[in-house]
């Protein structure tokens, strides 16, 4: 009934079409509405942000985004798609820095925006490294779902105690 209650609800929405989209129309499609959800999802996290994060939390976010960024971009065997991999990514660890940095429960939110960030990097990595290896798809599913519903668990038990971003 909140705005913020609206965006945490437009990130599942476009996970969900994410999900469906990487089915019916490929990888790219899917991963373009999976970016929108992050960006909606930094926008909610940097409205709920920490006011004094600890130096251990900040160290956290600022090593996340270019250690996972540089690593999504070496995963991809077609390397032609490395360049844009790499973008995706950049965002999906600003969300995840985000996430962490917020004043949302860490050991949900911030937990569960590191396991999309690893269920995506299994991703890349399926069509290199770990091309082939059965554990992979299913490592990815469960890393997914449960971090998507960390992150939602987290965020709407928080928006339900009536708390202000502010």
């Amino acid at each position: 009934r909140t705005l913020d209650g609206w965006l945490i609800c437009a990130v599942m929405a476009f996970g969900a079409l994410g999900d469906m989209l990487l089915e019916v129309a490929g990888l790219t499609i899917g991963a373009i509405a999976f970016l929108v959800g992050h960006l909606v999802a930094i926008g909610l996290y940097a409205r709920w942000r920490r006011p004094r994060p600890s130096l251990s939390q900040i160290l956290l976010a600022a090593t996340l985004v270019p250690a996972v960024t540089v690593t999504a971009w070496l995963l991809p065997a077609d390397r032609g798609g490395a360049n844009g991999v790499a973008v995706y990514a950049f965002f999906l660890s600003l969300m995840a820095a985000f996430a962490w940095l917020s004043r949302f429960p860490r050991h949900r939110v911030g937990v569960g925006a590191l396991m999309f960030v690893a269920s995506d990097l299994l991703i890349f990595a399926r069509t290199g490294p770990l091309a082939g290896l059965a554990w992979v798809s299913p490592a990815v599913w469960v890393l997914y779902f449960a971090g998507q519903a960390l992150i939602c668990v987290g965020v709407t038990h928080r928006l339900s105690r009536g708390e202000s971003s502010r």
